[in-house]
């Protein structure tokens, strides 16, 4: 009996259907992301990450359609850019047609990668990209980048880089704010060394064992960030990047700052971190101002 073929095989390339290509979108953008092959054909691989696009540039389009009600120069820092495919991809889809001073600026650390990305985009003529050789954290004082910045991204920034982004963003004076976390391993490390002396409370048994641990560990992070962002005066919501499945990091955090009263999430935070053992983390999810006045002014 002949054996059936393996359902994990990857099937062939097949010519990119018109749908999944958007008109005016370049062609030799997608190649050289390898999206596309070089005769224009797409696998199942490259329609999966095309999808995953395209869906988190749906909740993008409508927050720069917003920014450029209020000025026409549109400003965004992408932090842990990778390849850029997101930075690309935006600058395709919405800011070669906007070219009156908007600017993306790709961060990454990997030189290599930064470098790639600066001939690719010269290559294609987008003028309006930026990519700097910078850490997150470095890149909040860099005299390279303006002293405002309208919206900030990160997709996948590991562990404490999405802190650095979101401390990026706030010092920028950030409108909007959109992040994927990943690998959120420090609050974990912290709830780890502090279980013998946390293990009178029954709250404890949440992360008692190590595999608990490292996910409770993961949503506290996420809880801590939004409640951070709200403490600044951000509203923030949380969602699901859909058709990620191949990767349990997709939760979506998009915050725009409304100058929200600030009081009670920055009472909350410092309540979660106490009730977890975790205030040695003060620092990273600070709240900022803390002064009565400026509590009374949030009110």
């Amino acid at each position: 009996m002949a054996q059936k073929s393996p359902a994990s095989k990857t099937p062939a390339a097949a010519a990119a259907s018109p749908h999944e290509i958007r008109p005016g979108q370049s062609v030799e953008l997608l190649k050289a992301l390898h999206i596309l092959t070089r005769d224009g054909k797409m696998n199942q691989d490259s329609r999966r990450k095309l999808k995953q696009v395209y869906h988190l540039f749906q909740f993008i389009e409508p927050l720069l359609q917003d920014l450029k009600q209020d000025h026409p120069d549109v400003t965004l820092v992408d932090h842990g850019a990778g390849k850029s495919y997101l930075g690309f991809i935006l600058y395709d889809l919405f800011f070669k047609d906007h070219l009156d001073g908007s600017r993306i600026y790709g961060i990454e650390t990997r030189e290599e990668l930064v470098r790639t990305s600066q001939e690719l985009a010269a290559r294609l003529g987008f003028a309006g990209m930026s990519f700097l050789n910078l850490s997150v954290a470095d890149s909040i004082a860099s005299p390279q980048l303006p002293a405002t910045i309208d919206i900030v991204t990160a997709l996948h920034a590991c562990n404490t880089a999405t802190d650095d982004a979101i401390r990026f963003a706030l010092e920028k004076h950030a409108k909007y704010i959109v992040v994927v976390p990943c690998c959120q391993a420090e609050v974990a490390g912290v709830l780890r060394r502090n279980k013998a002396r946390a293990l009178a409370s029954p709250l404890t048994e949440i992360w008692r064992h190590p595999l608990h641990t490292r996910e409770f560990g993961s949503q506290v992070t996420n809880v801590l960030r939004c409640l951070q962002l709200e403490a600044h005066g951000y509203q923030v919501s949380v969602t699901e990047l859909v058709g990620w499945e191949h990767s349990m990091k997709n939760e979506l955090i998009i915050a725009q700052y409304k100058d929200l009263p600030r009081r009670r999430p920055a009472e909350r935070l410092s309540e979660v971190l106490k009730t977890l053992g975790l205030e040695e983390m003060s620092g990273r999810f600070y709240t900022g101002e803390h002064s009565e006045d400026a509590c009374a002014v949030a009110q």
